[in-house]
């Protein structure tokens, strides 16, 4: 932790700022987890240990609940598991994620004491909890969890007083911190990282934090690696400059970016793109062409009508009716697209969701066309290294390459690859697999630049000898990681 000190930052309090200069792709710090747990939701199909997706798990004998990859993973996720497993044996049913995070936390720290680490550069006492914050509904819950965490406890261990159980269920709502899987792709669980909670929010940072997952798959568990969260610069920090990240997803308005930070977070966002509203006027503007603008009230009409439309999208998508998600779709974008920018949120929340679907439904040349369009979109909103902008890249690469349109999709794989470098580094497993993606598809390039009718013969050739296998069912918006702090729901 050389890199970074803690100072008073101004109207923001505690934050962290650089000692040293630093560039693009650069990792300012790395810090492991206090302690992490899987998502109740997906307790049977993740690692427990490592966090990893897996089609087969094996049980933990004892408590039933615990699953691993192997026993390489139990063996090296039973310091934490171990007094979990008595708890749940005895209590005869397995609590929330919340209370088993909490639970995990305070057996750590009667076992370590509140400094657990040299690096270490605040204790949880230290952080804010913000319950005197929360909403009436919120304190209910709290009550709630605070009370099925005293029948869960084991009378064995030590007992601590309800303001300190209550103080790490406040720290943990407001400061836990998403865990994701092997791949970046799906929020998997929740875990805690003190010098995290340091980092201090901007709505345009200047930071992005991914988690390493380390290495748990030797044999012998000396040559392990820990799970790591991981600060990367984002482009050059100044020393002495503040170390930010982004709590929400730059692609809402300023007034919503506001309110959720304000409601979830519990402080007003006084960043110069919410200030000034930054951006704005893109997110909800009107199509321009040869200099013409549509007027305020055609503007205003076509976005209440995509607004109505993607709520109807929406259900139609988490009831799985994907060709009726096609046909709202294109519904609205054919009567909202002559008016809307290619800027404006709600259509390109139409583009992004038709575009998934027509992959997952093989239409490889629709999807491809609007994914194009919405990454067109994201480069006009986003900043140049925003991961989400990578991660929307790379699929339209993938969906073009599907699609026979090896130019684009090359392109459009070089610039995720590019993005990803920064925010994500070299080792991590997505970076490696845009890496083949790459290699694949500059060979593909060159054999298409030489012949191209040979290059569509060998490729149509290809498909025939080896069907198309289905794709993943596209995911809810809440599966998604776009926001970096977990949030209970």
């Amino acid at each position: 932790m050389e890199n970074v000190a803690i100072f008073d930052s101004p109207g923001k309090g505690r934050g962290l700022k650089a000692t040293k200069e630093f560039w693009a792709g650069d990792v300012i710090f790395s810090e492991p987890s206090i302690s992490a747990v899987v998502f109740d939701s997906l307790s049977e199909r993740i690692c427990h240990s490592c966090f990893r997706r897996q089609d087969k798990l094996q049980r933990c004998g004892q408590c039933k609940f615990g699953h691993y990859c192997d026993r390489t993973c139990q063996r090296a996720g039973w310091a934490e598991h171990k007094q979990e497993c008595g708890a749940i044996k005895a209590y005869g049913k397995v609590p929330n994620e919340n209370i088993r995070l909490v639970a995990r936390i305070l057996w750590r720290l009667d076992k370590e004491g509140s400094v657990m680490s040299d690096t270490q550069l605040i204790t949880l006492e230290e952080l804010e909890d913000h319950i005197d914050d929360m909403q009436e509904d919120e304190l209910k819950e709290l009550k709630v969890d605070i009370h099925n965490f005293l029948d869960f406890w084991p009378r064995t261990s030590k007992q601590h007083t309800i303001d300190n159980i209550s103080h790490i269920f406040g720290v943990i709502n407001c400061n836990g911190f998403t865990v994701s899987d092997q791949r970046g792709l799906q929020a998997v669980g929740v875990g805690l990282f003190a010098n995290l909670c340091l980092v201090n929010h901007d709505c345009w940072p200047n930071c992005t934090v991914i988690l390493n997952h380390g290495n748990q798959s030797a044999v012998n568990t000396m040559f392990h690696s820990q799970r790591r969260i991981e600060l990367r610069s984002l482009g050059k920090i100044e020393e002495g400059e503040e170390l930010t990240v982004s709590y929400v997803d730059f692609l809402n308005l300023s007034e919503e970016r506001r309110r959720l930070l304000k409601t979830q977070y519990f402080f007003d966002c006084t960043c110069e793109h919410c200030k000034n509203n930054i951006k704005d006027d893109l997110k909800l503007g009107g199509l321009e062409v040869d200099g013409v603008k549509p007027t305020e009230e055609q503007v205003k009409e076509a976005t209440d009508y995509c607004f109505q439309m993607l709520e109807k999208m929406d259900n139609a998508r988490l009831n799985g009716n994907y060709h009726e998600v096609v046909k709202i779709c294109k519904d609205c974008i054919e009567k909202t697209e002559p008016v809307l920018a290619d800027t404006h949120i709600y259509q390109l929340r139409m583009w992004s969701t038709l575009s998934e679907v027509q992959a997952y439904l093989q239409f490889f040349n629709e999807a491809a066309e609007y994914a194009r369009k919405m990454v067109q979109g994201y480069m006009k909103l986003y900043h140049p290294n925003n991961a989400a902008l990578g991660m929307a890249a790379m699929r339209a690469g993938v969906t073009h390459w599907q699609a026979g349109e090896i130019e684009i999709g090359h392109g459009m794989i070089c610039k995720a690859y590019a993005i990803l470098m920064v925010t994500h580094g070299p080792t991590h497993p997505i970076t490696k697999d845009l890496e083949a993606m790459r290699m694949q598809t500059e060979m593909e390039l060159r054999m298409f630049k030489q012949n191209e009718y040979v290059y569509h013969s060998m490729r149509e050739a290809a498909l025939k000898n080896k069907p198309m296998a289905m794709m993943h069912e596209p995911n809810s918006m809440e599966e998604g990681i776009k926001n970096l702090f977990h949030r209970k729901k």
